[in-house]
């Protein structure tokens, strides 16, 4: 896998699928156990989509956005991204995707106490290769005016809004949020979501928000639900919700 081979393929896929997932199954060895995280999954994920991956803790939602991300690699089956397969890659390789066209919000932030918001932004703004500016990144998550701020000086919500423009400052195609509002109150929470719901309409970035609060999945374009590593129901949310309508 090669920068040019990728470009080449954004530049010509015309069904915009970005991401093919085929009979994907994951293992983790403990000893003499197996623990079977992923059981044969199949599915597709488009450019400009918000999909909410929805169930319990367990269920295989952050092996399977691991493995989508780079982080982790697959036991079995395939996954492509842009039609070019992650799960021939090497090491080298995944690390170049990862930089290069996968943006990653945790439930933790993850910010380096000592930089300003500015400066945790342009801590991936310095090595992209297309980057935005950090206050532009910072502006589309709604603070301007908390640049020069540290984390300490920051809430949960503005201090996970500064880990959304940190991922979003390299303008990934793809934007992978594990339990984004988990460690947030519902109030905080929903403005996060507010700003994940402006860089998908924004930027047109193909976004995944996993998470086991089901009042989420009402702001997604599709809601794919995954229990003991299999999906077990995929929904096509017709009317989407605001964020703003969202309550738990």
């Amino acid at each position: 896998m090669v920068q040019g081979e990728i470009a080449s393929r954004q530049n010509h896929s015309g069904n915009n699928v970005v991401f093919q997932v085929s009979g994907l199954t994951k293992v983790y060895r403990m000893g003499e156990f197996e623990v079977h995280a992923l059981r044969g999954v199949d599915m597709e994920l488009y450019a400009g989509e918000l999909v909410v991956l929805l169930g319990p803790s367990g269920s295989g939602k952050s092996t399977l956005l691991n493995i989508l991300g780079g982080l982790d690699t697959a036991s079995g089956g395939q996954v492509s991204y842009l039609g070019i397969s992650l799960t021939q890659a090497g090491d080298r390789e995944l690390t170049e995707y990862r930089r290069a066209h996968v943006g990653f919000v945790f439930q933790f932030y993850n910010l380096i106490p000592s930089l300003t918001a500015r400066e945790n932004v342009a801590v991936v703004t310095e090595i992209a290769k297309d980057p935005m500016t950090p206050e532009e990144a910072l502006a589309l998550v709604g603070l301007t005016e908390r640049l020069d701020h540290f984390p300490a000086q920051l809430s949960g919500g503005e201090q996970q809004r500064v880990a959304i423009a940190r991922a979003i400052s390299k303008n990934p195609k793809v934007l992978l949020c594990d339990e984004p509002t988990g460690a947030l109150d519902s109030g905080t929470g929903i403005v996060v979501l507010e700003a994940l719901d402006k860089v998908n309409r924004e930027l047109g970035t193909a976004t995944v928000i996993i998470t086991h609060n089901v009042d989420i999945a009402g702001m997604a374009d599709r809601v794919i639900n995954l229990s003991d590593g299999r999906i077990s129901q995929v929904t096509v949310n017709t009317e989407k919700k605001s964020p703003q309508d969202l309550h738990w």
